[in-house]
């Protein structure tokens, strides 16, 4: 899948013109590489994300097309 589009279905960033902003920007990292929005997420990668002056770091759990609200949070883990 690709990062922006896990990005909004996850619910880490709320629209994917968003991510593909923040990923233009070069503010998101997969395995410490600084990531296009079109690179592909696999389950057990590392992203990074910086959010103004705050850092988050998570891990994928589990990449699927489309996800309820109140089972977003189960896609990933923070680190």
């Amino acid at each position: 899948m690709r990062l922006d589009k896990y990005l909004k279905v996850s619910r880490i960033i709320k629209r994917r013109t968003i991510a593909n902003e923040a990923c233009d920007a070069g503010r998101v990292k997969i395995n410490g590489r600084v990531a296009k929005a079109s690179a592909d997420v696999k389950t057990g990668d590392r992203i990074d994300i910086e959010f103004g002056n705050k850092n988050v770091s998570i891990e994928v759990t589990q990449v699927v097309e489309s996800t309820k609200k109140e089972d977003a949070k189960e896609m990933y883990k923070y680190l």
